[in-house]
C-alpha cells in the first residue's frame, strides 16, 4: 500500500516544478510497532487505581480484562477527564466498545481504524487474546524514525513524440 504526498514547488535552475513523489511505506506491521508488554486491569477495580498504573508506567491506556484474559474493555486518559472519584469501579467508566487489530495487519490498516473512529489506542489480539496494544504515537515513529521509501519523481519519455 502506497501513501502518495504531494511535493509541490520544486526548485531547480530558478523554475518550478511541479509533479507528485510517492512516498511508500514499507512492508510494516502491527507486530512491529506495538508495546508487547500489556498491562492489564480488570472492571472491578477503581478508577484510582488504573490512574496510578498508568502514571507509574507513563501509558495512556489500560485494557480491561476479565479472570480468563478477555477483552472487556479499555480505560484511557480520555476517560480520566470525566467527573468521577477514585474508588468509582472501571466498568463504569471504561469505554466498552474496544477496536482490535491481529498483529500481522498492516500498520496502514491500523491508522485508518484509528483516524475513523477517533481514537489514539488499538489493542492488539490474536485469537481473542491481548498480545499487545498500538498507539497513535507508535504510529508517528514510522514519521520520525523515517521508515519510508522515497520513489523516484516521474521523468521525461525518451521516445519522440510524433514524427518530423
Amino acid at each position: 500500500m502506497e501513501c502518495v504526498f504531494d511535493l509541490h514547488k520544486h526548485f531547480e535552475i530558478g523554475r518550478i516544478f511541479d509533479y507528485q513523489h510517492k512516498l511508500t511505506i514499507m512492508n510494516i506491521k502491527v507486530k512491529d510497532l506495538m508495546v508487547k508488554s500489556v498491562i492489564t486491569t480488570m472492571p472491578h477495580k477503581s478508577v484510582g487505581h488504573a490512574q496510578s498504573i498508568m502514571t507509574k508506567n507513563k501509558i495512556k491506556s489500560i485494557p480491561v480484562v476479565d479472570n480468563e484474559n478477555n477483552i472487556k474493555g479499555i480505560f484511557t486518559a480520555t476517560d480520566m477527564l470525566g467527573d468521577f472519584s477514585d474508588n468509582t469501579p472501571l466498568s463504569h467508566v471504561m469505554t466498552t466498545k474496544v477496536y482490535t487489530i491481529p498483529p500481522y495487519s498492516d500498520v496502514h490498516i491500523a491508522a485508518r481504524v484509528m483516524r475513523n473512529h477517533n481514537i489514539n489506542h488499538l489493542v492488539v489480539a490474536d485469537e481473542q487474546k491481548i498480545v499487545g496494544v498500538l498507539s497513535a504515537h507508535d504510529l508517528l515513529r514510522l514519521v520520525e524514525d523515517h521508515r519510508f521509501v522515497m520513489k523516484n519523481a516521474p521523468t521525461p519519455s525518451k521516445k519522440k513524440r510524433g514524427r518530423d
